[in-house]
């Protein structure tokens, strides 16, 4: 390895221009030398740097040549060798002081400029979502056609973790959920005596909402950031890459078993929530309203059609599915980082919930429309 050698300049004013001629290797284990006296160095407008004799240069020394630059007016550069000018003009492009900052303004049109670029970024997700939403029904389809192709090893196992183990916390929220509302529905209906009703309210409101939507927030929160994780994590091992280079697909290996999981598992967490929820008001009719279990269950089975239970049934497979592919398509994005990784389980986290609420208005539309 050859020794360094000492950095020099020499300034020339014998012509008609001021030419600064820059030799040796400009590198930051060089630089003391000529740090004190180069610092004194002074350029009129339109002088020339003759690069010519430069050797080897680092960043130190690309900067403190472009700090000489931006001192004199009009300088010229010539005689810079490729690699030089590369790095330099890295340097400068970095640390431009002239390059001006972007202005942030709060005025109408740079409001409505945000506000076209939200409704751009959500019309694109949108659109994102349900390209993945036709990719994963198409993978699924082709997997039920040919059945040895599922992993049934994966879906049994998803199915345990994300709804059996489920199931305890989704009861007791949709227990106690059901005794607010017959708390509530008996405060309000004792100024019309009318506490008897309260047995309508928790089945209609249990049967028919309740009961699957507290199923779908509660997968959303717990379920859907879990399988976000678990991907977002082998994203970032680079074990989905490993995975296609083994001819593996991620839909197949990935999607199609949490999402078909989800689909038979959401319904039975729907049908425990809506029994946990009934019990709840239950406990408060034969508490509070001094109505005997059996007569609940008498007067909730004759006063409350069938086709609300049905009503209720009915969304849960679309939630379920729904949260289980916004989880996957958010855990197939994640990029190498940590912050990706948190960012994309709090988006799938809020867009499942979203999504609930949503799918959950456009049934509710749906049904009544319909005269259900």
């Amino acid at each position: 390895m050859t020794s360094p050698v000492a950095p020099g300049f020499a300034l020339d004013k014998s012509g008609e221009e001021t030419v600064l001629r820059l030799s040796g290797d400009w590198t930051v284990a060089t630089l003391h030398i000529v740090e004190a006296s180069f610092g004194e160095v002074s350029l009129p407008s339109g002088a020339a740097i003759d690069l010519a004799g430069l050797g080897r240069i680092d960043t130190a020394g690309a900067y403190v040549i472009d700090r000489i630059v931006r001192s004199a007016r009009d300088a010229r550069v010539t005689g810079t060798p490729a690699a030089a000018a590369s790095l330099i003009a890295q340097v400068h492009a970095v640390s431009d002081p002239a390059k001006p900052r972007p202005r942030r303004t709060y005025g109408l049109v740079d409001l409505l400029e945000r506000l076209g670029r939200g409704t751009v970024a959500f019309f694109r997700e949108v659109t994102a979502t349900l390209a993945f939403l036709g990719e994963t029904m198409f993978t699924i389809i082709r997997l039920l056609a040919q059945p040895w192709k599922l992993r049934w090893t994966s879906i049994v196992s998803v199915m345990e973790e994300a709804g059996l183990n489920a199931m305890p916390i989704i009861a007791f929220l949709s227990f106690f959920v059901g005794m607010v509302v017959a708390f509530i529905g008996a405060t309000t209906l004792r100024d019309f005596d009318l506490e008897i009703y309260t047995i309508e309210l928790i089945g209609y409101s249990m049967l028919r909402e309740f009961g699957v939507v507290l199923t779908g927030i509660v997968l959303a929160g717990r379920t859907n950031s879990s399988f976000t994780a678990q991907i977002g994590t082998m994203k970032m091992r680079q074990e989905i890459d490993a995975m296609q280079t083994l001819g593996l697909k991620p839909m197949d290996v990935l999607v199609a078993p949490r999402v078909l999981a989800m689909l038979v598992m959401t319904p039975i967490l729907t049908f425990v929530a809506t029994l946990a929820g009934i019990a709840g008001g239950i406990l408060v009719g034969w508490t509070s309203l001094d109505i005997n279990p059996s007569l609940f269950v008498e007067r909730l089975r004759a006063s409350v059609p069938l086709d609300q239970f049905w009503v209720g049934m009915s969304k849960a497979p679309f939630f379920g599915m729904v949260v289980a592919m916004i989880a996957c398509r958010q855990g197939l994005l994640t990029g190498g980082s940590v912050q990706s990784l948190g960012h994309r389980t709090t988006t799938s986290v809020v867009q499942a919930i979203f999504a609930v609420i949503v799918l959950d208005a456009l049934f509710a539309i749906f049904y009544m429309e319909l005269g259900i």
